[in-house]
């Protein structure tokens, strides 16, 4: 979980990452755009060839990080930023937490709301059906327990 020091030295440094140039406004170009996602796919496509083949630990997490940092910067591209190259890797961590952070608690609580309704309502509907189940499973309990003696006690 993020605290309030490590939210403040990040909006604190994207303040210094604009006026120094490091972080740009930009106007979106799809050709960028595509660059980042195009080189997240090909990050953790690599990332699993080399789990799959049981290769190096390291270049693994390596190339599921430069996954994640490309399509970080995917994201804030298409909020109108552009990273520099200059550390780049904390300019992006720095710009997530400033202008991607409450976007995306809000997005998963908004889901979640939305998810909430369905998953109680399946809940509602199994419960019902279970109740359903045993109370058919009763009656036929009761016809096989009991009606049965009376057809086999006429029959004797």
């Amino acid at each position: 979980m993020l605290n309030e020091k490590r939210i403040k030295e990040a909006e604190s440094g994207v303040k210094s990452y604009l006026s120094e140039g490091l972080l740009k406004k930009e106007s979106f170009n799809n050709i960028v755009f595509n660059v980042l996602m195009n080189n997240s796919n090909e990050s953790i496509e690599t990332a699993t060839f080399l789990s799959n083949n049981n290769k190096s630990n390291l270049w693994i997490i390596v190339t599921s990080y430069y996954s994640m940092f490309y399509i970080a910067n995917a994201v804030l591209y298409k909020l109108g930023y552009k990273v520099g190259e200059k550390i780049s890797h904390k300019v992006t961590s720095d710009d997530l937490v400033v202008y991607v952070r409450n976007k995306l608690k809000d997005n998963l609580i908004e889901n979640y709301e939305e998810i909430k309704e369905e998953a109680l309502l399946i809940a509602k509907n199994k419960a019902e059906n279970l109740l359903e189940d045993f109370d058919s499973e009763r009656k036929k309990r009761g016809f096989i327990q009991y009606q049965t003696k009376k057809i086999k006690k006429r029959l004797n």
